[in-house]
């Protein structure tokens, strides 16, 4: 399982660049950027701390598991897209990718010991269902945009993070299939992002 988490990210960033393709615009930044940031919550540990099986507990997925490793970068790949510092058109799927497989590596290597199928399997697949998930969104929402479907795929943009932590917190809680179903509801936008991919190539 410890490979699984320190290889699927790098694994399916490969998969996707063979039928999306692109420059490569922004992957040195995103790597050494995610490099750096892994290794410093590496040597400073988790921002939260966890309770039980409560809000706290949900916050901790959020923040320090599942959501925020993944909207960081989307977000910085955001803000150099504005002020210009790639130089083409940059892909926030394969920049939050690239940042991420550090930041998988170093997480893979801190979880082993505990052998945990939900951090080893379960959070890379949300992981990717995030940082895929969202930039086909906002594509969809800038391609097809009415004051309806803005609404909905805003509120998809808004949730998604929030069902892939809710998935992590309810395996984390036991509560098996109310875990499944919501991830299996994250990896739509994914999916969907796949399948337009592939039709496309």
């Amino acid at each position: 399982m410890s490979i699984f988490c320190l290889l699927w990210v790098a694994m399916f960033y490969l998969f996707r660049r063979a039928f999306v393709g692109g420059n490569g615009s922004g992957g040195v930044w995103a790597l050494l950027l995610g490099s750096i940031t892994a290794i410093l919550q590496f040597l400073l540990g988790y921002l939260v701390s966890p309770g039980g099986f409560g809000f706290s507990r949900w916050l901790f997925g959020f923040i320090d598991i599942v959501s925020l490793p993944v909207l960081v970068p989307l977000v910085l790949c955001a803000l150099l897209y504005f002020v210009r510092g790639f130089s083409g058109d940059a892909d926030f799927a394969n920049f939050a990718l690239l940042w991420l497989i550090p930041f998988a590596a170093l997480r893979a290597i801190g979880w082993s010991s505990s052998n945990d199928a939900i951090l080893l399997i379960a959070v890379p697949l949300l992981w990717t269902a995030i940082a895929v998930g969202i930039p086909f969104l906002i594509n969809q929402l800038a391609d097809n945009f009415r004051w309806y479907t803005a609404i909905l795929f805003i509120l998809c943009i808004l949730l998604l993070p929030a069902v892939a932590t809710s998935a992590y917190w309810a395996f984390f809680s036991q509560h098996t299939l109310f875990g499944f179903l919501l991830f299996f509801a994250a990896q739509i936008p994914l999916a969907l992002s796949l399948a337009f991919s592939i039709s496309r190539a």
